[in-house]
């Protein structure tokens, strides 16, 4: 998805901090196994698991390891790859949460919402593809969500043997929806999945959802200031792509793969609208400055500081080509009509084709999305998702239908692309939490009886659970 703020939430953030209020029991020190081997060598005694490093942490054993994975596994006898994992051991008394970002995995310890609610363990893992986690030579047509789902059904399988109570999988935006499809192709593995922000994207050429999403989200005064903003951006070209030509100079960005600077500059521009909802708050209007008064300078930071003139260089795409890979073979991209820049836009929405490098091959297969809206309105069994009432992801979000068991989706009010359980509103925050902690088998007897008395299990920790800053690749699917 390709919002480019300049500094984007990391999927931890997209899974959110767990409050200090409404908190419970407190989290007790890591235990060994009643075995008495120590957990890392149980660990490294899975076949094709490998340690990078420990990190210590209070209460918890941190692992950042490699898992040796088939390139296909259609065919596993063509090639392995080594696939990034990190493991924040609670207890192997404990249930599990498989958390997934849908990119790179981090390597500082970070605990998801779902594993502070349940106070368990977490199994975070690479996208394949992602760098180091790629084949080398890079067989692009072996980048699929098939493939990808079944590289997390061959670490549970590998990881189930050591931990074996309930298991959860999460994650948010693009690793919601990998939770989501993972749920879709293997069904059994997990006890429930919580994906947050996960955009829907069933046909990829219908997108009027997010067109009426951007017509009325927020308040009138705040939409008018950064449409303006956006407009006086492309009516300042020429003085403004002279600003960004030093910029690019400066920072030794190259535009290769978008094929000009003034691609790359609208593609910028064309994003600052949505990529403001996505991560702002209609308070942070206030910081908008005034199109018409604004200097040249002041309205090339603005969008700068919301959308990130570095992204579409050779050197911020770089890191994103598996995203962009998916989102034109597989899981779509909006194309967003924005009426106010009429006669303005030399590009329009650019597709996700135009920030591949060309030497990879791409084609879309329009089956695959459908495939999994279908299942998932049919047979969702204990899944939620959870959006952000000001997000433009949310404009095409999962729904569940007849036919699915105990499966739910939530809005929370207000909230932006870092929508989670804790924003929802008081009834439905504890209806989710509940729901959570009985999935994952640790729901006390009270909130049994009482799911409103349902509250995260794990004291809140700021730096285990901090947002972390960085870039993310998120507009288009």
């Amino acid at each position: 998805m390709r919002k480019a703020l300049r500094w984007l939430l990391s999927l931890v953030v997209l899974i959110g901090t767990v409050s200090a209020a409404g908190v419970t029991a407190g989290a007790a020190t890591a235990a060994e196994p009643a075995t008495g081997t120590d957990i890392k060598d149980r660990i490294l005694s899975v076949p094709g698991m490998s340690l990078i490093e420990e990190k210590p942490y209070p209460g918890y054993r941190f692992f950042v390891l490699n898992y040796t994975q088939p390139v296909d596994h259609r065919h596993p006898w063509r090639g392995t790859f080594k696939q990034r994992i990190t493991l924040l051991h609670k207890d192997t008394d404990r249930p599990t949460v498989f958390f997934t970002s849908g990119y790179n995995v981090s390597t500082t310890p970070r605990r998801s919402e779902p594993t502070a609610i349940i106070d368990g363990n977490q199994v975070s893992l690479e996208y394949r593809f992602f760098t180091p986690s790629r084949p080398a030579p890079a067989d692009w047509s072996k980048l699929d969500i098939w493939q990808a789902a079944s590289d997390q059904h061959r670490v549970f399988k590998a990881l189930k043997k050591i931990y074996d109570r309930n298991w959860l999988s999460t994650g948010g935006s693009k690793g919601g929806m990998t939770a989501t499809y993972y749920e879709r192709h293997y069904p059994n593995d997990m006890d429930g999945v919580v994906a947050y922000v996960a955009p829907n994207d069933v046909v990829n050429n219908e997108d009027r959802a997010y067109d009426r999403f951007l017509e009325n989200v927020g308040t009138k005064e705040c939409r008018d200031k950064l449409n303006a903003v956006q407009r006086e951006a492309l009516v300042r070209r020429e003085p403004l792509e002279a600003i960004y030509e030093k910029h690019a100079a400066d920072g030794g960005y190259t535009f290769d793969t978008v094929g000009s600077l003034d691609k790359a500059y609208e593609a910028v521009v064309l994003d600052f609208v949505w990529a403001f909802w996505q991560y702002s708050h209609v308070s942070d209007c206030e910081a908008i400055p005034a199109a018409a008064t604004a200097s040249d300078q002041e309205i090339f930071d603005t969008v700068d500081a919301i959308s990130g003139f570095s992204f579409y260089a050779d050197q911020g795409l770089a890191t994103y080509t598996p995203y962009y890979y998916q989102a034109g073979t597989e899981l779509g991209s909006p194309d967003i009509r924005q009426p106010h820049l009429n006669g303005l836009s030399r590009y329009g929405y650019q597709p996700p084709r135009n920030f591949v490098p060309r030497d990879i091959s791409m084609r879309f297969k329009p089956w695959v999305m459908k495939d999994v809206d279908t299942w998932v309105r049919h047979n969702a069994d204990r899944m939620m998702f959870v959006y952000g009432e000001n997000d433009p992801w949310g404009a095409e979000p999962f729904r569940v239908g007849k036919g699915t068991r105990d499966s739910h989706v939530y809005t929370a009010p207000g909230a932006n692309h870092g929508a989670n359980v804790a924003g929802l509103v008081a009834e439905e925050r504890a209806e989710a939490t509940a729901a959570i902690l009985r999935w994952a088998g640790v729901a006390p007897a009270a909130v049994q009886e009482d799911p409103a008395k349902a509250r995260p299990l794990a004291k809140a920790d700021t730096k285990l659970d901090k947002r972390d800053l960085e870039r993310e690749a998120m507009l288009r699917p």
